[in-house]
């Protein structure tokens, strides 16, 4: 899939926008191609760079550890509403234990596919001492059958530079489907 990365350091006064080629191997494994950068350095080095390699590393090191399942979170009802069209379910989430990677928040639930159409809240574990506070809202698309992401805005507090704000867009999203076996373990970008 195609990704933008807007970010910015308000107090700094310096922004960036990077575009990317996302691609997930079979097995998980997220890499980026860049394709083109307008900015500040610092923005891409300090902003964008470390939040591609926060999200590798977390998606290879704890994929089933950080999934949103009543292993991980206990879920709380708050009731059925509507979401761009659709009735969807929302849920409270709370993580059972205080761990790298879980997050305090909703979770908001399609009534007639019981997929994933958003989550936000807050990380309820700081990945490093250099931040105070990381916020987000994931919004999600349902395509054939699958969650895909569809926006990322996040907020992170820095002890050192300030607000740090993310916004990552994503757009077509295809499955590789030449290789045999394509929709149960295929790779997708």
């Amino acid at each position: 899939m195609d990704v933008e990365i807007q970010a910015s350091l308000p107090k700094l006064k310096k922004q960036g926008r990077l575009h990317a080629l996302r691609r997930i191997s079979a097995l998980g494994r997220i890499t980026y191609e860049m394709l083109r950068f307008e900015g500040d350095g610092t923005v891409k080095n300090q902003v964008i760079a470390r939040y591609l390699t926060a999200e590798a590393e977390a998606q290879a090191d704890q994929a089933p550890s950080l999934a949103v399942t009543p292993a991980n979170y206990k879920f709380k009802y708050k009731g059925r509403d509507q979401f761009e069209g659709r009735s969807v379910y929302i849920f409270q989430v709370t993580p059972r234990q205080k761990r790298q990677g879980l997050f305090k928040g909703d979770l908001w639930i399609d009534a007639g596919t019981y997929l994933r159409v958003e989550e936000s809240g807050y990380l309820v574990k700081n990945p490093s001492i250099f931040l105070k506070k990381v916020a987000f809202i994931r919004k999600y698309e349902i395509r054939d059958g699958i969650s895909v992401p569809l926006e990322v805005q996040s907020e992170v507090d820095t002890r050192l530079a300030g607000k740090a704000e993310l916004t990552i867009d994503f757009s077509n999203f295809s499955i590789d489907s030449a290789r045999p076996g394509a929709m149960s373990d295929a790779g997708s970008q």
